[in-house]
Order: C-alpha cells, then structure tokens, then sequence
C-alpha cells in the first residue's frame, strides 16, 4: 500500500494553503512566492498570471449556440475523415468508425430537434449532415 501511494503522489494537484491569516491565530501571515503558485494535474506549474491568460482566452471563445454545437460536431467529423488535419498532431488521420458515430450523433440531434429549430438552423443541419455524409461516403470508397 505504501508503494501505491509513492506513485500517486508525483501525479494530480497539489494543494497549498494561500489564505493571508493564520488559521491558529488569525493574525495576518506573508504567503511565500512558491505558495502562490499550484501544481496542475499532470505536474504543470501554474500561476495568477497564467490564470489570467487562461481566462481571457475563455473570454474570447465564440458565444456556444445550436449553430456552434453544430459546426463544432461537424468540424471533429470532418477531422476523423481526414479532410482537416488535426489540430494537436498537425496531421491528417482518418478515422472512418469515429467520423461515423460523429454523422450519427448528428443525425439524431436532427431527429431529436426536429420542428425546434429556426429556419437557418434546420437548414444548417441539413447541409452538414449531406456533406459529411456524402464524404463519408467517399472515404470507405477509398479503403
């Protein structure tokens, strides 16, 4: 058991008390500059500037909307196809049952959405849903 603890030990977050009074006495206490820090899981170190990109980079996310969703489904299906490359390797991989799933996750948001969305909505979702599946069509086809 004490050998399972040493190795989970290196893995996770580290948690650091950073409160400015001390819990014993209540009087205000200096915080040292490694307590201002936290260990993210996967031992990264992280800091309040970090913090603060991290969040402004939140900030600039495009608002999540049914068109969004939608685009964001379609661009991962697109990805598996192996018509955009993928954004953490640089490379185009396909990946035909996971784009198949991605199709069908869309076709049953557009089962399960029908006569609940807008006009450019429903339209969208007909217009990706023939596009991926036309290219689907194509990539086993290839193989």
């Amino acid at each position: 058991m004490a050998g399972e603890a040493e190795k989970q030990e290196g893995k996770g977050f580290t948690v650091q008390d950073r409160r400015r009074f001390s819990p014993e006495t209540g009087e205000a206490r200096e915080v040292s500059e490694e307590a201002k820090g936290f260990t993210m899981p996967g031992g990264g170190e992280g800091t309040g500037e970090s913090q603060s990109k991290t969040q402004a980079s939140y900030e600039s996310l495009p608002e999540i909307n049914f068109s969004t969703f939608i685009i964001s489904l379609s661009t991962q299906a697109l990805m598996h196809l192996g018509e955009v490359a993928n954004p953490l390797s640089g490379k185009s991989e396909t990946d035909i049952p996971v784009a198949k799933q991605m199709i069908d996750i869309l076709g049953m948001l557009q089962e399960k959405t029908r006569s609940n969305l807008d006009a450019d909505e429903e339209r969208l979702i007909e217009d990706v849903l023939f596009d991926l599946r036309m290219k689907y069509v194509e990539a086993v086809k290839k193989k």
